[in-house]
């Protein structure tokens, strides 16, 4: 069967990824009330796909059926087929990956779930081959297989498709006993991470391997909170060899999405926004933590990538990089011998094999994966030469490659804005301004804050989730609510604007207004509202993002000390005393409900400063405030002249002699105030090796 592409309904979406498939012989639907109608009057079974832009598998999937007419016919003769983006409907896609988890204790992308014409799943799984392979059935028999299965053992699907209804009703609304918040959560959590720390490689479990930053930021809380070497090592030696295999784009900077090997050297090549806004953050807080060098070289390189390839035009960030060009993946990083020994010259390319470890048949494909398998001075001393004429040497291969690869066709561009992953990059950028004092992200920081105002906000107090194509859409999301206050909260302490402040306190005032479960005290994914789910999911896990719940906790307590509004803290002790002790026993899965508690209990400094920022006697307070580790604070700070009521941690706060002045406070009750770094170093109990990181 010959097949003449079409444009089918997808044309019209704003979705990069939807788009993709606006030409395929399948006559798709985007989500919406159309399709369920249409399923209903013809009494036929949902065949739900979900995947993204930059997924390698999804394209794989698409090419090898969607693409396939007589597939194709099968889909359109027997199913009502809807095509999601999982970026655009996070919400969607969290639903139906429980239930595919739930039906065969897997998930992933591309995401296939059979539905009723109401929308409750009965069958699913992932990638299906478009014909049978060893242990995996060819699509068309699958297809087959469910459609004949929903015509003649009806009563069978529907006692399915109730029982998982059910189940994913109840999984939302779990019910766990509370518990008292004590430090012994803190420390189980961080026990349990050991056996399953890769000590050869550094991170967690086996392949495929992912970066997982929330965990690794608790092991550095772990290490501020009671002096644990052993925690800081496990990050630094998992961060070092992540920058040095192939996980990490040597040659652009920014990291791709994960390994498919346990030791980071070959990735999966899409490159992903909330990747690279996490780990920017954690290696600036690594560097703080360690004074490694390597961490502020690669935090900075990462953020430029960001800066370089991601941002759009007025200031926000595009959502990722498509794994392939052309159809192969990787193709765009990838490297044949002869490319780099015509690049490079004869001299060299002996330093680039050595130091990049290019073997003759290469390791991916035939081609070379660019990674660092040895540390740098063993490299320099197997040449015979000092380490900093070696990286001098390497920093000429990689501007030699680069401006080589500019020259190739760049990975496709998913330049649909997120709320939430662009909240994501604004803690970030805020953050890397603010402890390396670096003016080009302080300036991206706050222009990536007006155009979130300007393009998805609808006043002050209403978020959208999606900007594509001039237009916002989709109602906003727990997650862009809380990414986005949280991501305020830091451009408050890099600017002390309090505009950006009195956002994040409107933005969590609406979360307890639409989001809000009264039944037990967490949150929900979407507001009662929004497009009617079979169940309204929750987000307890940090997969692959920080879980929206604990981030809107952490957001309580931050807001609780500059307000001094009980309120929010009672919220997150609610949610913390549920949920801190599930945490607590899955640290890879609920890392970021365990910075949160780490918060609470370390009983956060409150700084107020008084005094003009740009002037030398505050700017030397700011320094003794930013540069070191000192996760658990919040810093507000009021001019000379002004006089806010807004912000009651500022009240009351003069000067002392007319000079820059600081007031150090706990739970409310404040020391002396001070003027110099030293008497303020000493109220927030740093010694001199708090600053080696900032003292090159």
């Amino acid at each position: 069967m010959e097949w003449y592409p079409v444009p089918n309904r997808l044309a019209n979406e704003t979705s990069p990824y939807l788009r993709q498939h606006a030409d395929n012989p399948v006559d798709w639907y985007p989500w919406g009330e159309e399709a369920f109608r249409i399923a209903q009057e013809q009494d036929k079974p949902i065949l739900l796909s979900i995947g993204y832009a930059a997924c390698h598998w999804c394209h794989v999937m698409a090419h090898e059926c969607f693409e396939n007419p007589d597939i194709a016919r099968l889909m359109n003769e027997r199913f009502v087929c809807i095509k999601v983006d999982r970026e655009e409907r996070p919400d969607i896609d969290a639903l139906y990956m429980s239930a595919v988890q739930a039906m065969t204790g897997q998930g992933g992308w591309p995401l296939t779930v059979f539905l009723t014409p109401d929308g409750r799943p009965f069958y699913g799984g992932t990638y299906f081959p478009p014909e049978d392979r060893p242990g995996l059935p060819g699509f068309p028999r699958v297809l087959l297989a469910v459609s004949e299965t929903y015509r003649t053992r009806r009563a069978e699907v529907e006692r399915a498709a109730s029982d998982l209804a059910h189940f994913l009703n109840q999984q939302f609304a779990l019910t766990l006993p509370t518990s008292t918040l004590t430090s012994t959560l803190l420390d189980e959590a961080a026990r349990n991470l050991v056996p399953e720390f890769d000590r050869e490689h550094g991170g967690f479990g086996t392949a495929p391997k992912f970066p997982a930053p929330t965990t690794l930021e608790f092991l550095l809380r772990t290490f501020r909170r009671v002096g644990s070497q052993r925690a800081r090592e496990m990050v630094t030696f998992s961060l070092e060899h992540m920058i040095r295999g192939g996980i990490y784009d040597h040659i652009g900077g920014g990291f791709h999405r994960y390994a498919v090997d346990a030791a980071w050297e070959i990735p999966h090549f899409e490159k992903m926004l909330y990747d690279n806004a996490q780990l920017s953050r954690l290696l600036v807080l690594a560097y703080q933590a360690s004074g490694n060098p390597l961490f502020r070289r690669t935090a900075t390189e990462t953020l430029d990538y960001v800066l370089r390839e991601l941002r759009l035009p007025g200031g926000g960030f595009a959502s990722a990089q498509d794994a392939d060009v052309e159809g192969e993946e990787g193709k765009f990083y990838t490297w044949t011998t002869e490319e780099l020994e015509e690049a490079l010259g004869p001299q060299l390319f002996s330093v680039a094999q050595q130091y990049f470890g290019l073997r003759p048949e290469g390791n991916f494909e035939g081609k070379h994966v660019l990674h660092v398998p040895n540390p740098p001075e063993h490299v320099a001393a197997a040449l015979g030469i000092g380490q900093e004429e070696l990286m001098a040497q390497v920093a000429a291969i990689r501007s030699r490659l680069f401006a080589l690869r500019e020259q190739r066709p760049h990975p496709a561009r998913d330049e649909k804005v997120l709320t939430s992953w662009n909240g994501l990059l604004l803690q970030a950028l805020a953050e890397a301004a603010t402890v390396l004092g670096e003016p080009t992200y302080a300036e991206a920081a706050v222009q990536l804050a007006a155009f979130l105002r300007d393009h998805l906000a609808e006043g002050d107090a209403h978020l959208w989730h999606v900007f594509a194509d001039g237009q916002a859409k989709v109602t906003g999301l727990l997650e862009d609510y809380a990414y986005l206050a949280r991501g305020l909260l830091a451009l408050y302490e890099l600017t002390f604007d309090r505009q950006w402040l009195h956002w994040a306190r409107r933005l969590t005032e609406t979360i307890l207004r639409e989001f809000r479960d009264p039944a037990i005290g967490d949150f929900f994914d979407t507001t009662e509202h929004a497009d009617h789910l079979v169940a309204r999911p929750k987000s307890l896990f940090d997969s692959p993002t920080p879980s929206p719940i604990a981030v809107t906790a952490d957001v309580f307590l931050r807001l609780s000390l500059l307000f001094g509004d009980g309120r929010y803290e009672e919220y997150a002790r609610t949610i913390l005393e549920r949920y801190a002790p599930l945490a607590s026993e899955h640290p890879t899965g609920m890392s970021q409900f365990l910075l949160v508690l780490d918060f609470l209990l370390a009983e956060p400094f409150e700084i107020a400063l008084v005094g003009n920022p740009e002037q030398p006697d505050m700017a030397a307070l700011l320094k003794v405030v930013r540069e070191p580790y000192v996760p658990a604070k919040v810093v507000a700070l009021r001019r000379p002249h002004e006089y806010d009521e807004s912000i009651p941690l500022l009240l009351d706060r003069p000067q002392k002699n007319g000079t820059a002045t600081a007031y150090v406070c706990r739970h409310f009750v404040c020391q002396q105030p001070v003027t110099t770094p030293a008497e303020l170093a000493r109220q927030l109990g740093l010694d001199d090796r708090d600053f080696t990181s900032v003292r090159e």
